[in-house]
């Protein structure tokens, strides 16, 4: 316990470090915690990879949902505090002179603080998108190819680590993570996409693979939660702790909280199992025209724009278990819509067009 109020003294001098000599980055900080946040990997990231490969779109799906589920998990066991409000309540500052952090719209996260989950799902994410650019470069043989993948190879992998320091520097910037608590996260990160590369029985999963697999994560996670409750240990006790010390009751959102992440995680790899598994999939992806440059760009730009869309769509957050259910839906839908929905339409639109030009 000593050495644990140590570790996070130290790292709030780290974050008043960075709070005082970062304020003229305070707008680049915020926008890679952003870039950080999991719910990008389905808006974004998924969308551009699946059409591109669709061997690592359906990995990085596994993984984060995966990844992302281990976190909530780790959140439960190792107890984490966050910076924001763990300075408030802390006895290690003499005089009840607790140091003053600054907290902005983002801080205010209400479940546990370790391993952080931006941190965790940034790299595993992007480990995956790195070696699969860097698999189609492994391949070349001549003298001069190998000098351009080691170059390849270098530069990759030097923007990855650049991504990830940065994301990790914006989670402590903001108050929300203690200094180890990100460096938990990458690593941990790391280790759940590197134990994919070895597991490519995800490529041909059914429909029911998925919903075991779902079903397996949902249940593990509720008994967990419910088994320790009944010996009278709160999993979710630092939701009253962040509504207690947040700046802004404005700043609390039911999105963030442990439930939440699971519900949202589980949706998106229920959609994606739909999706791999229905006609319209077979018919427009694994048809004649999933080959071409030009299907695959109007899937993607189809695809980004409506997603967006899905933004607007605004769950209601006054019942708890309603807001659940819908946000189930609303991630299931995410995934369906870029594997099977828009790939379709897209499919019927070129094939309306070239019947015209015949």
């Amino acid at each position: 316990s000593i050495k644990m109020d140590l570790l996070h003294s130290n790292g709030v001098l780290i974050i008043q470090h960075l709070q005082r000599d970062y304020r003229a980055y305070q707008d680049f900080l915020n926008f890679m915690s952003h870039v950080g946040d999991p719910r990008n990997i389905f808006s974004i990231y998924f969308p551009l990879w699946f059409q591109l490969n669709q061997v690592v779109g359906t990995k990085m799906i596994w993984v984060a949902v995966i990844g992302d589920w281990f976190n909530l998990i780790f959140k439960w066991i190792l107890f984490g505090h966050r910076p924001y409000w763990w300075v408030q309540e802390t006895m290690i500052y003499p005089n009840q002179s607790s140091p003053c952090l600054e907290q902005f719209p983002i801080t205010c996260e209400t479940g546990p603080g370790s391993p952080s989950g931006h941190a965790m799902g940034s790299s595993c994410v992007w480990y995956v998108m790195v070696t699969a650019a860097l698999s189609y470069t492994v391949r070349w043989k001549d003298k001069s190819a190998v000098t351009l993948h080691r170059l390849t190879w270098s530069f990759l992998w030097s923007i990855f680590w650049i991504i990830q320091i940065s994301v990790c520097i914006s989670r402590v910037f903001i108050a929300t993570h203690f200094p180890h608590q990100v460096v938990l996260g990458v690593f941990a990160g790391i280790l759940v996409a590197e134990a994919f590369e070895h597991t490519p029985a995800i490529q041909t999963a059914s429909l029911r693979m998925y919903i075991k697999t779902n079903l397996f994560l949902f249940i593990f996670a509720l008994g967990f939660y419910l088994s320790l409750k009944l010996v009278d240990i709160d999993l979710l006790w630092s939701v009253p702790k962040a509504k207690k010390w947040c700046a802004n009751p404005d700043w609390i959102n039911i999105d963030t909280t442990p439930f939440a992440g699971l519900v949202r995680n589980l949706g998106a790899l229920f959609g994606l199992g739909l999706g791999i598994n229905s006609e319209m999939f077979i018919t427009s992806c694994k048809g004649k025209n999933s080959c071409k440059i030009s299907f695959r760009i109007l899937c993607i730009a189809a695809s980004l724009a409506t997603l967006q869309l899905y933004n607007f769509v605004k769950i209601p957050t006054h019942t708890e278990y309603l807001f659940y259910i819908l946000s189930f839906c609303k991630s299931a839908a995410m995934p369906l819509t870029v594997v099977a929905l828009v790939p379709y339409c897209v499919h019927l639109l070129m094939r309306t067009t070239e019947k015209k030009l015949n």
